[in-house]
């Protein structure tokens, strides 16, 4: 292992993290949107869909700007981006120039995860993957996690620009990686010597790409389905107001702890039967999350089912990485996952219709059986190569 990767999966989860804040904020903030900009709920909830539509477009500026030159500066420049996009949607005043806005904010989000992965994954030591994958991935979590927190501190005392320009503080972050964050030497030795070069490695292996952006569909299906309008099914539930950020901190809690265990357990697993396992745990947690009727069953199910859905998510960044060419690592992963998000945009906008006519559990709970059995079978049709290395003259230890 060349260098220590203990600053890049730092890097890699606080930029994770700082970004997942930026876009959760708006979820505790439909109905305070809805009121300041004078327009029905919904068109707060489609500017979710366009923060979601426009993350490919992220995907790859930034991931072809990692692969051509080098994953630390196009991860400053991101971060120093979708900083900036969050401190303007602060000042917005019609609902036009929010949507605007969140639309770019897409496009920093989109590219911050590819670049900070690679960069994390490339540099961690094989045997420790699994659980630093974990860990990097539960930087969502935590993102919405603060979101939370924010909703309660912040929102009642201070208003709902503040929590926006909070959002400006990760432009700090590029200090930390300018200084800290070693560039990978799996890059530099497997570096692209130019664009052609790399769209020609992503052709060279479009089934392994179209598998893992069906893989990536059903994955945000997955997690946006079970988060995004939780708490607007448990305001509906008539849940109290400051009750419900305290249950989407106990979930996020459940899905750092999910995303570490079930990280560490794809070591000696496998990637796809530990995340198989973790989407069992939510499965038959279903029932008690959507139809539960007390406070109490509903927070303790929400830590359940999202300890699983983040458990299988915890494994996406290592997944991803050991099956994408070495030379568009930057890339490939970053672009299936940004292109599976397109695909799943319209999630929130299909769960709110269902409300209308099914009710919001049904919405919810049929919506994510649905979700959950498509994707164990498609974990079951693909591969892995568990262990793979990543840099030349190292042994290959494990491959499935």
């Amino acid at each position: 292992m060349k260098g220590s990767p203990r600053h890049a999966v730092l890097a890699g989860f606080l930029g994770w993290t700082l970004d997942a804040f930026d876009f959760f904020i708006v979820v505790f903030l439909l109905d305070v949107l809805a009121a300041q900009f004078g327009v029905p709920k919904r068109h707060i909830v489609n500017t979710l869909t366009a923060t979601l539509v426009f993350r490919p477009v992220g995907a790859i500026i930034f991931g072809i700007l990692a692969d051509r030159y080098g994953r630390r500066i196009p991860l400053m420049a991101n971060v120093i981006y979708f900083s900036l996009i969050e401190l303007l949607s602060g000042f917005s005043h019609t609902y036009t120039q929010f949507l605007i806005l969140r639309a770019l904010f897409g496009i920093g989000m989109g590219g911050e995860w590819g670049v900070g992965a690679s960069l994390a994954m490339e540099q961690a030591p094989r045997k420790w993957r699994g659980v630093l994958s974990g860990i990097l991935q539960s930087g969502y979590s935590i993102g919405y996690l603060l979101a939370a927190v924010a909703s309660r501190a912040i929102l009642p005392t201070l208003g709902w620009r503040w929590m926006f320009w909070l959002g400006a503080l990760p432009a700090l972050l590029a200090l930390y990686i300018r200084t800290k964050v070693p560039e990978s030497e799996a890059w530099k030795e497997h570096r692209a010597g130019n664009v052609g070069e790399m769209l020609g490695a992503v052709r060279g292996h479009a089934r392994g790409f179209l598998y893992l952006v069906l893989l990536m569909t059903f994955m945000m299906f997955l997690s946006h389905g079970t988060q995004d309008l939780y708490p607007d099914f448990l305001k509906e539930r008539h849940i109290n107001a400051t009750t419900i950020p305290l249950i989407a901190i106990i979930y996020n809690i459940g899905a750092v702890v999910g995303a570490v265990i079930f990280g560490q357990l794809s070591q000696n697993i496998g990637r796809r039967y530990s995340m198989i396992c973790a989407l069992a745990v939510s499965f038959l947690t279903i029932p008690f999350w959507a139809f539960g009727t007390t406070v109490g069953v509903l927070a303790t199910a929400a830590f359940i089912l999202q300890a699983g859905v983040q458990g299988a998510w915890g494994i996406i960044p290592v997944h991803l990485n050991e099956l994408a060419p070495d030379s568009v690592r930057g890339l490939m992963p970053g672009l299936a996952y940004q292109s599976g998000i397109l695909i799943a945009a319209p999630t929130n906008t299909i769960e709110h219709m269902l409300r209308d006519h099914v009710g919001y559990s049904w919405a919810l709970a049929g919506f994510e059986i649905v979700t959950i059995i498509v994707l164990v079978i498609v974990l079951l049709a693909g591969r892995e190569e568990r262990g793979r290395s990543f840099y030349s003259g190292d042994v290959l230890i494990e491959k499935e």
